[in-house]
């Protein structure tokens, strides 16, 4: 009786371990949201200025990989090494998970009207593509609403500019991504701006 009694004490202490080790990790996440990343993404993931991304409703599974290649230095574009390479340094991978994981919940941006006609352009591109430039249609990755599909990432209500800057950078292959290299380096950037502006508007 008395052993039995001894494992249960024993079991009773590892869950509680488990639960504050829990309770300690989203604590950690919660405080780096409010004093750290709400500076820049808003308390809420709505970014304060389209350098940076909004961040709500984004695809959880794609937060974490960026999390993590900023961590790593795996992702090295200029605006990454600037502002999340230090951010991210320390960050352990529960941390990284309960982050990717309170954004991933919070409503997403509301869309930006843009002009008819070059939001009418940019949506033609996302969903059949430019054939004659190798450029294939977005949605087949990021789904139709560009709403973003585990690890490719949620598109719409993103800002213009920081939609035009990321393909910017794929194109020029600072920001590294085989898929995204080879699919923006045939753009316009007429193209560019048009595609961006269907993004931002959904």
């Amino acid at each position: 009786m008395r052993l039995r009694l001894l494992f249960a004490a024993g079991g009773i202490v590892v869950a509680a371990t488990a639960t504050v080790a829990a309770a300690a990790d989203d604590s950690v996440a919660q405080n780096l949201i409010r004093k750290e990343c709400s500076t820049c993404h808003g308390p809420r993931g709505i970014s304060v200025a389209p350098t940076f991304p909004n961040l709500a409703g984004q695809q959880p599974v794609y937060l974490e990989a960026q999390l993590k290649a900023f961590r790593d230095h795996s992702r090295a574009d200029p605006h990454a090494q600037a502002y999340m390479w230090g951010m991210a340094a320390q960050l352990t991978d529960a941390t990284i998970k309960d982050i990717a994981s309170y954004y991933a919940a919070q409503p997403p941006a509301h869309r930006t009207a843009a002009e008819a006609g070059e939001v009418a352009a940019g949506k033609k591109i996302y969903e059949e593509g430019i054939p004659a430039q190798s450029v294939p249609a977005c949605q087949s990755c990021h789904l139709p609403g560009a709403v973003g599909n585990g690890p490719f990432p949620r598109l719409a209500g993103q800002h213009r500019r920081y939609l035009e800057k990321q393909l910017e950078v794929f194109a020029t292959n600072m920001r590294a991504n085989e898929i995204m290299h080879a699919t923006a380096q045939t753009l316009t950037a007429l193209q560019i701006s048009q595609l961006a502006a269907f993004l931002s508007a959904q």
